[in-house]
């Protein structure tokens, strides 16, 4: 499965065209949210995938947020290591090469990078309604 995910990323930041893709809103403390790649789903009428660059400073974190309504997540850590939290639940990290998915309404509670010294990346994979949108949305705003 690995193998095949691994795939489905190489694809993605092969062909990016940000110019489809929803922009994220940044916290102040996230280093950056760039949007890669945007691509309706040809035999999932009204589906679409979209992939997200997360890039954290050493030690920088996201604020606790939500997903676009009908998101289904996988995040595959690019580099470094990404303590995440879903729905309450005991954050872990995951290293380069592993991933979480989250489902439609979870809350992500704890996004961060496992390091003070090395940044970390990792690559959000949306498959989400073609109009449902922001993709990411702070928690303090519900």
């Amino acid at each position: 499965m690995r193998f095949t995910l691994a795939a489905l990323l190489a694809a993605a930041l092969i062909a990016p065209n940000a110019a489809n893709a929803q922009t994220a809103k940044a916290a102040p403390v996230l280093t950056s949210i760039k949007p890669e790649f945007a691509h309706q789903i040809t035999n999932i009428p009204g589906k679409s995938v979209k992939t997200v660059l997360v890039t954290y400073a050493p030690g920088d974190k996201s604020p606790a947020h939500t997903h676009a309504k009908s998101a289904f997540i996988v995040a595959y850590v690019l580099e470094g290591a990404i303590i995440s939290g879903v729905n309450g639940g005991a954050p872990q990290t995951f290293k380069a090469g592993e991933y979480w998915t989250e489902s439609p309404g979870d809350k992500h509670g704890v996004s961060a990078n496992a390091s003070k010294t090395k940044p970390a990346k990792l690559l959000a994979i949306f498959v989400v309604d073609d109009n449902d949108g922001p993709l990411t949305v702070p928690d303090e705003h519900h």
